[in-house]
């Protein structure tokens, strides 16, 4: 199967700038680049992270900071939850999601007869 990539929004327009009779119409070529500008701004615009973006990444500190301290140590998300005060009424669900955004970074999964288990991952 051929490696074909989704044209863009602002590839579609480009092309039908090229065209001849679309080029003469200074009607349609005000409207083209209107659009293309607008997509220019959206692109652009700065995104800032969201609270509980912010706040996720405080409590995977925390959880690197408690795995770092113990890198031979082998972590159940539930023993995570009661070693790490930021992660002190979290849900597992809430916890392990932050770990698996980790892992592969700064944390490696063990699993021993299906359960998972977590580690600082050494450089």
């Amino acid at each position: 199967m051929a490696n074909t990539q989704k044209m863009t929004k602002a590839q579609k327009f480009a092309m039908l700038k090229a065209i001849p009779a679309v080029a003469e119409n200074a009607v349609l070529v005000e409207f083209i680049d209107h659009e293309l500008e607008l997509l220019s701004k959206k692109n652009s615009a700065d995104k800032k992270p969201t609270a509980q973006q912010v706040e996720n990444a405080g409590i995977a500190q925390a959880i690197v900071a408690t795995l770092q301290a113990d890198p031979n140590r082998l972590f159940t998300i539930t023993e995570l939850i009661k070693s790490v005060p930021a992660c002190a009424g979290l849900t597992n669900q809430r916890v392990s999601a932050i770990v698996r955004g980790m892992i592969g970074v700064s944390v490696e999964r063990v699993e021993d007869k299906r359960k998972a288990f977590f580690r600082f991952l050494a450089d």
